[in-house]
């Protein structure tokens, strides 16, 4: 029972092995479920489960019944005529990373959010291109459709028809994987790419952007790059003519830059007074199109514009294999990493506003969003991070508001999009450089990253440069790669500790921590806080020995030694038993050769030592005879605390077994403790216990087994000495076994940090 009194608790209870528990605890048999119990429910059928399908599958019949018209429509329609607006505008600069006419980047702005709108299942995220994904789809279309230097209208039209078609063939690709990861279930696929991970990758991919756009802002005409180092590539042409820049083209770009990036801080310095932020970007973008067509830029400063963008829709069409067999690689990374980004902003809108996302849910939708896009000539979609901010800053409730900027995207494409063809296509570079703010300024948690896990920085900083290096698909790889390799290398080289009690009560913390610890003389207690399998038992050995300080197989092969020559001298009548122990006539022994011999049959050595032919019992601890020098132990108990091992392989168990085996053969006591009971149960189905080992060593918890081992001290020193007691009333002599013991030590002794 406990008492609780004042900041204190007081518990009287019995000492509990895992028997003694289970002898005075009835444990309930819960039946498991099997395999085909599971494939039963699955493929089981009920009018429940038939709804809930549905309403998992079409999430929008679950909302739109509840739609709050008079509370929510207003904030939608002017949430969605503002992302509407920034959508166009970035739909036409993305196009510029895939490579592809701008008046592409409007198909990616509509056909995917009409999608979303019927499968996605968060109310705030903006879907459409991406910086990121339009550079991967951008780097995969350069490799199949290189430039063609030299190449004159007709064949310009011919290898933008051509890398319009890769992208489209991409990003089907790329949506085939999302829908069949979200029908298999397995959205958890999300959580191998770390936030370190996703910020490194994405900061890279913004390094990407900028360089690729600088071509634009500077006027010049650069050959695209792909694969490693083709960031390298690329700026060493810019620098080659860097003499050749369009300073029409420059100095829109640098006046872009500087208002929008100041209205911007002042949109978010001052947002809780401004009730809609200020659309700069739309603002700079009619004044930048009205200038360029006022005064002819094109004619006269010959700056590359939007040109002319086709009103309307294409037909659909069916993605090209060839691609598909290209491209493999890419559409999955390319469906990994937009799912990452637009689930993860996903989540920071449902946890801001109380409601619940499913992961599964969110790849079939992306799925189908890109699948649907892509044979529409799209490319591929995920949300960006301004835009869902525009939407959700606006007022934005539902995707009602996605479906309304959907609509303004259509507006543009089938009516008004032929006044956007002056604009400047530097205009649009400008636009893209300031959006990646956010993105580069990811800079600044690499120094607090290193300061609260190294490891974390590292996995940062490696997928950064391996993605810059490499290239963004090569890059992830990489860097995932990386990361699993610290997550192996961290439950590989755990840090293992020897605990002490903290102030004479039932808490144990690592013995170099703290002052006041107690331990009893003799015993050991080592904590390993990982799972233990075939990577790291060696480890876990190794770790075990350092802090017991000793060697046991190394100890044991010495004392057989010792033993045999022992046997050997008395055989000899070099040595002579006396009630007062053993009696040396020579001290001039010298190993024989036959014995050097037996030093290789190490197989003899590892047995455990056997006595029973001698008629006394061998202290080991003690002085031997004729110089026969033996490794003391200074300890006869060695606890281990399980409580945080979550796990153990096979190779982890024999392990484990051929470690404890070592110890008890050269008579130290083995106590596990905290083991949980579903490594409990995996021990004994597998074998782990037989004589040697048996269930009594396991403790509820370390402080059970101390006061198991000081418990069974007291008793083994009161039966030594009634044992002392009748040998003297028989034969008349002392025995004196005093040198046969180890002295016992109160829980509360206090002994130095070492």
């Amino acid at each position: 029972m406990f008492e609780p009194a004042e900041n204190q608790y007081v518990v009287s209870r019995p000492i509990y092995s895992e028997e003694s528990f289970k002898g005075q605890h009835e444990k309930i048999r819960r039946p498991h479920k099997t395999f085909f119990d599971h494939l039963r429910v699955f493929f089981g059928c009920s009018p429940e489960k038939a709804k809930r399908i549905a309403f998992t599958f079409f999430p929008i019949a679950s909302w739109l019944p509840m739609y709050q018209i008079k509370a929510w429509l207003v904030s939608d329609i002017v949430s969605g005529i503002s992302t509407g607006l920034v959508a166009v505008l970035q739909g036409l600069a993305f196009a510029l990373l895939v490579n592809v006419p701008p008046g592409y980047g409007l198909y990616a702005a509509f056909f995917p959010v009409i999608i979303y709108f019927f499968f996605g299942t968060s109310k705030h995220i903006s879907v459409g291109p991406f910086p990121v994904l339009s550079l991967m789809v951008g780097t995969a279309v350069l490799r199949l459709v290189p430039d063609v230097p030299n190449s004159n209208s007709t064949d310009i039209t011919a290898i933008d028809a051509e890398r319009v078609n890769v992208a489209a063939s991409v990003t089907v690709l790329a949506g085939i994987f999302q829908l069949a990861l979200g029908l298999l279930q397995v959205g958890f696929i999300v959580i191998y790419l770390s936030d370190s991970l996703i910020s490194g990758f994405t900061t890279a991919a913004a390094i990407h952007v900028l360089i690729s756009q600088l071509k634009f802002i500077l006027g010049l005409t650069v050959k695209s790059y792909s694969g490693p180092i083709a960031l390298f590539y690329t700026l060493r042409d810019i620098f080659t003519q860097i003499t050749d820049t369009n300073i029409a083209d420059l100095v829109t770009s640098i006046i872009i830059m500087v208002v929008v990036f100041a209205v911007k801080e002042i949109n978010d310095r001052f947002k809780a007074k401004i009730p809609v932020p200020i659309p700069i970007e739309v603002i700079m973008t009619v004044i930048a199109t009205g200038v360029s067509y006022a005064f002819d830029f094109k004619n006269k400063y010959n700056v590359g514009i939007v040109g002319t963008l086709e009103s309307g829709f294409e037909a659909p069409k069916a993605p090209d294999i060839k691609v598909f067999e290209s491209c493999v690689g890419d559409g999955f990374s390319i469906g990994i990493v937009g799912f990452a980004i637009a689930f993860s902003v996903a989540k920071v809108y449902s946890i801001k506003h109380d409601y619940v996302i499913n992961g599964n849910q969110e790849l079939v939708a992306f799925g189908l969003s890109n699948i649907f896009g892509g044979c529409f000539r799209g490319f591929a979609a995920a949300t960006s991070l301004s835009r869902s901010a525009v939407q959700e800053s606006t007022g934005g409730k539902t995707q009602i508001a996605g479906l309304l900027s959907a609509i303004i995207v259509m507006i543009v494409t089938l009516a008004i999009g032929f006044l956007l063809e002056p604009l400047q296509k530097s205009v649009l570079g400008a636009l893209v450089v300031i959006n990646l703010k956010g993105m580069l300024m990811q800079f600044n948690e690499i120094p607090p990253l290193f300061r609260k896990d190294k490891f974390d920085c590292l996995v940062w900083v490696v997928t950064f440069l391996a993605a810059v290096l490499l290239g963004l698909d090569l890059g992830l790889a990489a860097g995932l790669g990386f990361e699993l390799l610290t997550v192996v290398f961290r439950a590989q080289f755990p840090k293992c500790s020897q605990v002490a009690n903290v102030g004479g009560s039932n808490i144990y913390k690592n013995r170099k921590d703290y002052r006041d610890i107690h331990e009893p003389q003799g015993v050991k207690i080592f904590r390993c806080p990982a799972p233990i399998f075939f990577a790291n038992i060696d480890f876990f050995r190794d770790k075990v020995i350092a802090a017991a300080g000793i060697n046991p197989l190394r100890i044991l092969r010495k004392r057989n030694k010792a033993l045999r020559k022992i046997k050997k001298l008395l055989k000899k009548g070099e040595l002579h038993i006396t009630p007062k122990g053993l009696i040396s006539t020579s001290y001039d022994y010298k190993e024989s050769d036959d014995e050097e011999l037996d030093n290789n049959r190490v197989e003899e050595l590892d047995q455990p030592i056997n006595t029973s032919e001698l008629p006394i019992q061998i202290d080991w601890n003690a002085d031997l005879p004729n110089n026969i020098n033996v490794p003391k132990v200074d300890f006869d108990t060695l606890i281990l605390d399980f409580g945080a091992v979550s796990f153990l392989d096979i190779s982890g168990m024999k392990g484990l077994k051929a470690v404890l085996k070592e110890f008890i053969k050269i008579e130290v006591n083995v106590y596990i403790a905290g083991v949980d009971d579903n490594l409990l149960d995996k021990l004994e189905r597998c074998g782990f216990f037989d004589d040697t080992i048996q269930t009594s060593i396991i403790f509820l918890s370390v402080h059970d087994a101390v006061l198991h081992v000081l418990v069974k001290r007291n008793l083994d020193s009161l039966a030594k000495e009634k044992e002392a007691e009748v040998k003297e009333k028989e034969t008349g002599f002392y025995s004196d076994e005093k040198n046969s013991s180890i002295k016992n030590r109160n829980v509360n002794d206090t002994v130095s940090d070492i």
